[in-house]
C-alpha cells in the first residue's frame, strides 16, 4: 500500500477546519499552536477543540480563510515540524459537493481520427497525468493535464490515437495512483488498461419494437449468457458468448428449440441479461477455467470481455453485444440489463477511490466505510458526482447499445433522487423503458426515508420493485427451506394470497399493501439468487413424488403468469431448473449453472403449458391491470375451502375477448366442488394439466370440479 512517512497528520475534514493528529509516543506535552503555510507566509490556527484518542492527541483547528483546492498546503507547530494538510472527510461535506459539481456531459475520451480530447474530474488532485501507450510498438508516453473549473482536468492532443491503451495518474494527498477512466468505453483484456476507440466503427442496426402500452404487458425472463449457450446440447455454436445468443435456429440433437428460438416460441416479451459490464471473477483470456454471474463490477461503461470471441480486441465485445441485443430486437424481444451501481468489487484497489479517495463510497459516523451490500463498500449515490455518473452511465447503455430497460442489483442502497433520475432520463429516451429493482432495507448510513426501498415506493411510482412478499407467499421462505408457501401446501395463507393475486395494493381494509399500483410489482418465485424452486421443494417436500412435485411448480408458475404486477421468470423455470441443492452459484462451475437442454426435451409438454399461460395473459387485458382502481373495480374474491384461491374477474369485456373470468389456484388433491357466480355456461380454457385459451375443453355450468394441485381458467362471453 503507498504511503507516505510522516510526523503526525493533518487533514481538512471540512472546508473551515482542520484535524491535527499527533502521535503521543513522538510529541510530549501539548502543543500550543499550529500554523497554516500559505504563499510562503504562517497562519496562526485557533485551536478549538482537543482531547486524546488512543494513541493520538486530536485537535480540531478554525482555518481564517479557505483554501484552495488543488494546491498542496503545509502544516507547522510551534517547534517547526511540518506536514502536509491532506484532504479528509472535507470530500463528503455538502459545501464541497456542491463547488465541484461539474454538469457538462464531456467526461472521458472524445475522439476524433486525427486528435483527442480527455477530461476526467478529480477535484482534490493536485498533479494528473495521462498514460498513453502505442499497442504496436508499447512505447509509453505521459502528458499533463490542466486544471479547469469544478475540478475537472482535460488534455486536448494532436495525433491519431485509435487502440491506444490509456490510463490516468493522480496525485493526491502526495501519493500518486495509476488508475483507468471510470468513463471508459473500452478496455482491454481483463480491463488492466482504458482502450481509446472510434465508437462511430462499432455501429449497428437498431431494429424497433413496437412499444409496450404499460409495463404489466411485460413478461421477464432472466438468464445468464454462459448459462443459456454453453450446455452440450444446446447445438449452439458460440458456447458462453454473445453470438452464441444471437444465434437464430438452434436445436438439441433431437430438433427441439434451444436459445434465442426457444425464448421467442415461449412467448416472454423482455429478457434481462445478468450483468454485461466488465466484472472481476473470470479470466478473460482462459474464460472457461473460473464462472461468475458478475455481480463484481470493474467498468461500468465497456462490455464484459469473456463473452466475446476474442477479448483482445476492444472493439469485438462492444460490436458483438449490440449484435446480440438487435437479434433479440429482430425476434421482437426486448432486453433488459442487469445494473450494479450500489457496490464495486474492491474499494481500495477501485478506480473511483484512487480518483477521489472517500468521495465516492458511503461511510459511517465514525468515517468507517459502510457495508450494506455485504462485499465491504456501498457507493454514495446521493453525493452529486457519483448520482451524475449513474445516470450518464445509464445514458449511455441506453443510447449506445439500446437496451430497454435497467434491472437495479440492490437498488434499496442507492437513494430515491437517483432512481427518480435514472427514471426520467430513460423514460425520455425510451418512454416504455422498465426500470425493476430489489427494494431491500440495507444496513447502510443512508436516512431510511431516502432509501430507494419498498417502504417508499410512493416515492418512486414509475419504478417496479422485486415483490418477495410474493415470493415467500407462493413458494415459502427463501431463507428458511422448511417453510412453505401457498404453492407447496400451506392452508394458511389466503389474506397473503390475495394480496399477492391482487399485485400487492391496499385491495380491501385488511390488507395495508406494498404499492400503490400493480404496475410496481415484479411476481416472481426463482431469480438467480438462492435456491431454484424445484431445490427448495425438493428439501421441504422431500416425501412427495415428483409428479406431485411438478403439479406445485406449475402451480406456483401459474400463479406467477396470472396474477396481476408484472410477471417474472427464472431461466429454466418452465422445465423444473435444478442447481442440485446449491443455493449460491455465483462462482460454481457450468455443471451446475448450465441450463440443461435435455430437461428441455423432457419436459416439452411442461414447457407448453407456460406457453399456453402467456398466451393466456397477453389475450386478456384483466390479468394486466396496470392501475390499483381497475383491480378493485374488477376483482371480486369468491369463498371456498381451505386450499383453494379464487377469485372473478368481472365485467371486463372492455379489456378483452370475455366478460367474465374465475381462476381457481387449488394446492390439495382431494376433490372439491366450487359453485359458479353467475349462471349459464362457462368455458373451461385452463386445468392443472391443459391450458388451451383458444379453444375451450369443456363446458361447465354451476359447479366446478376440482380435482388435483394446479390452476383452472374459465371465462364466460
Amino acid at each position: 500500500m503507498l504511503s507516505v512517512k510522516r510526523d503526525y497528520e493533518a487533514y481538512l475534514d471540512d472546508m473551515n477546519s482542520v484535524t491535527i493528529l499527533l502521535p503521543k509516543s513522538a510529541f510530549q506535552g501539548e502543543e500550543k499552536t499550529f500554523y497554516l503555510e500559505r504563499n510562503h507566509r504562517l497562519e496562526t490556527l485557533e485551536i478549538v477543540d482537543a482531547y486524546p484518542i488512543e494513541p493520538f492527541q486530536k485537535y480540531v483547528c478554525k482555518l481564517c480563510h479557505s483554501i484552495e483546492f488543488g494546491k498542496t498546503y503545509y502544516i507547522q507547530d510551534e517547534k517547526g515540524v511540518k506536514t502536509d494538510l491532506q484532504i479528509g472527510a472535507v470530500i463528503r461535506s455538502k459545501e464541497f459537493d456542491d463547488q465541484f459539481y461539474y454538469d457538462r456531459d464531456d467526461l472521458g475520451v472524445s475522439f476524433n481520427e486525427n486528435s483527442i480530447v480527455c477530461k476526467i474530474w478529480a477535484p482534490i488532485a493536485t498533479a494528473v497525468k495521462i498514460r498513453l501507450t502505442n499497442p504496436s510498438n508499447f512505447e509509453v508516453k505521459e502528458y499533463p493535464l490542466t486544471r479547469e473549473n469544478k475540478g475537472v482536468w482535460t488534455i486536448n492532443l494532436e495525433g491519431r490515437f485509435e487502440n491506444f491503451y490509456y490510463t490516468y495518474l493522480v496525485c493526491v494527498n502526495l501519493i500518486w495512483r495509476e488508475l483507468v477512466d471510470p468513463y471508459a468505453k473500452a478496455v482491454s483484456v481483463n480491463g488492466e488498461f482504458g482502450v481509446i476507440i472510434d465508437l462511430t466503427k462499432t455501429k449497428v442496426e437498431k431494429i424497433k419494437v413496437p412499444p409496450l402500452t404499460q409495463a404489466t404487458d411485460a413478461i421477464i425472463y432472466e438468464l445468464h449468457i454462459r448459462d443459456f449457450t454453453i450446455h452440450p446440447n444446446s447445438g449452439i455454436k458460440c458456447k458462453g458468448k454473445y453470438l452464441g445468443l444471437a444465434e437464430n435456429d438452434t436445436k438439441t440433437k433431437n430438433g427441439y428449440t434451444t436459445g434465442l428460438t426457444y425464448l421467442r416460441e415461449l412467448g416472454v416479451t423482455h429478457v434481462e441479461l445478468l450483468p454485461i459490464n466488465d466484472f472481476a471473477g473470470v479470466d478473460e483470456e482462459q474464460p472457461n477455467h473460473s464462472y461468475n454471474w458478475g455481480y463484481n463490477p470493474l467498468h461500468y461503461n465497456a462490455p464484459e470481455g469473456s463473452y466475446a470471441l476474442n477479448p483482445y480486441d476492444p472493439y469485438s465485445r462492444i460490436i458483438e453485444l449490440k449484435q446480440m441485443i438487435q437479434a433479440f430486437h429482430r425476434h421482437g424481444l426486448k432486453v433488459i440489463m442487469d445494473v450494479v451501481y450500489n457496490h464495486v468489487f474492491i474499494r481500495e484497489s477501485s478506480h473511483f477511490e484512487k480518483l477521489v479517495p472517500g468521495y465516492f463510497f458511503r461511510h459511517d459516523q465514525y468515517g468507517i466505510p459502510s457495508n450494506g451490500s455485504g462485499v465491504g463498500n456501498d457507493i454514495a449515490s446521493e453525493r452529486k458526482m457519483v448520482r451524475k455518473f449513474i445516470v450518464d452511465s445509464i445514458r449511455f447503455w441506453l443510447e449506445e447499445y439500446d437496451v430497454d430497460g435497467f434491472r437495479f442489483d440492490l437498488m434499496g442502497l442507492l437513494d430515491i433522487e437517483t432512481m427518480n433520475e435514472v427514471r426520467k432520463v430513460t423514460s425520455s429516451r425510451k418512454k416504455d423503458a422498465i426500470i425493476l429493482g430489489e427494494g431491500w432495507d440495507m444496513p447502510t448510513p443512508l436516512p431510511y426515508d431516502r432509501k430507494a426501498i419498498i417502504a417508499n415506493s410512493v416515492k418512486m411510482m414509475d419504478i417496479a420493485f422485486f415483490n418477495d412478499h410474493f415470493r415467500d407467499t407462493v413458494k415459502g421462505s427463501t431463507f428458511d427451506l422448511v417453510e412453505k408457501g401457498f404453492s407447496l401446501g400451506n392452508v394458511h395463507k389466503k389474506s397473503q394470497m390475495v394480496e399477492s393475486i391482487t399485485g400487492s395494493i391496499s385491495f380491501n381494509s385488511q390488507l395495508r399493501g406494498l404499492f400503490q399500483h400493480p404496475v410496481q410489482s415484479i411476481n416472481y418465485v426463482e431469480s438467480h439468487d438462492n435456491h431454484t424452486f424445484w431445490d427448495k421443494m425438493t428439501f421441504c417436500l422431500d416425501e412427495e413424488d415428483e409428479d406431485t412435485k411438478r403439479k406445485r411448480q406449475r402451480l406456483a408458475t401459474s400463479i406467477v403468469l396470472l396474477s396481476q404486477g408484472i410477471p417474472f421468470l427464472h431461466s429454466g423455470q418452465e422445465f423444473f431448473r435444478t442447481k442440485k441443492g446449491e443455493g449460491n452459484s455465483y462462482n460454481l462451475p457450468d455443471c451446475i449453472n448450465q441450463i440443461d437442454w435435455s430437461s428441455r426435451e423432457q419436459f416439452d409438454e411442461e414447457i407448453d403449458y407456460v406457453k399456453k399461460l402467456i398466451q393466456l395473459r397477453k389475450l386478456h387485458g384483466a390479468f394486466r391491470f396496470a392501475k390499483a382502481e381497475l383491480v378493485k373495480k374488477h376483482c371480486t374474491f369468491l369463498e371456498t375451502n381451505e386450499g383453494i384461491m379464487a377469485y372473478q374477474l368481472h365485467n371486463v369485456l372492455q379489456f378483452g375477448p370475455w366478460s367474465h373470468l374465475i381462476i381457481v389456484h387449488c394446492n390439495q388433491k382431494r376433490s372439491k366442488r366450487l359453485s359458479l357466480t353467475r349462471n349459464g355456461d362457462w368455458q373451461l380454457i385452463c386445468t392443472p394439466k391443459v391450458c388451451s385459451p383458444e379453444k375451450p375443453l369443456h363446458i361447465i355450468q354451476e359447479k366446478l370440479e376440482v380435482q388435483d394441485i394446479g390452476t383452472y381458467v374459465l371465462y364466460q362471453t
